[in-house]
């Protein structure tokens, strides 16, 4: 099997859960792998385990929020410390109309993501190199995967998110996490968790859930 039959086996994964894929969306899809193990290589941001399977670990993991929430055109979503650009930069392929802000702290990581999204001609993301406190604007809903506790995450992104919402429901934190959050989630009685074994098969996804927590924008 030549090694471009064995990426597009690999991006069919997406396409089956994800039936209605432009052709443009699904090229995206299918060249994502070769840019970031091209990148990999330069700069390690994601684990040489689990590059080989990218569509599985990052690329679907990622588009798990969307299955929880669709982003309507003209809205605005921000990435916390988006390492080598997920979710950010698969939920941008998703949605062309909507735009991501994707912020990291460490710059060769925004690196990867701007040469990633440079790569794949995508006019809808902008990557920052700062902490997400140094931010001024605000956004609809703000993603992250897992990258602290959720009382910590709360407060960094205060003053983030918009007061006017334009989608069923109120904006707010779409979180990927996994194990037990009971603890973590105590003093956050609006948190609705999602679990990603409603929505994909595959093992790898038996602990891990999306966190809805709508937010009132404090100014």
């Amino acid at each position: 099997m030549g090694e471009q039959s064995y990426k597009c086996m690999n991006a069919q994964l997406i396409f089956d859960y994800f039936p209605q894929l432009t052709e443009e969306q699904k090229e995206q899809f299918v060249l994502l792998a070769s840019l970031y193990q091209d990148w990999n290589q330069k700069i390690n941001v994601v684990s040489r385990k689990d590059i080989d399977e990218l569509y599985l670990r990052h690329v679907l993991h990622s588009l798990g929020i969307a299955k929880v929430q669709q982003f309507k055109p003209g809205s605005m979503v921000l990435d916390v410390g988006t390492g080598g650009g997920f979710p950010g930069i698969p939920l941008a392929i998703l949605f062309p109309e909507t735009h991501f802000t994707l912020v990291d702290s460490i710059g060769k990581k925004i690196k990867v993501v701007e040469e990633v999204v440079q790569g794949l001609q995508l006019e809808n993301v902008t990557p920052v190199n700062k902490r997400v406190e140094e931010l001024n604007q605000q956004f609809d809903f703000i993603v992250s995967r897992a990258v602290a506790a959720m009382p910590t995450f709360v407060h960094w992104i205060k003053g983030r998110v918009k007061k006017e919402s334009i989608h069923e429901i109120r904006n707010g934190i779409l979180y990927l996490k996994g194990g037990d959050l009971s603890e973590e989630l105590r003093e956050y009685r609006t948190a609705q968790i999602f679990e990603l074994t409603d929505y994909f098969e595959d093992d790898f996804f038996e602990t891990k859930k999306v966190v809805y927590l709508p937010l009132k924008c404090k100014k």
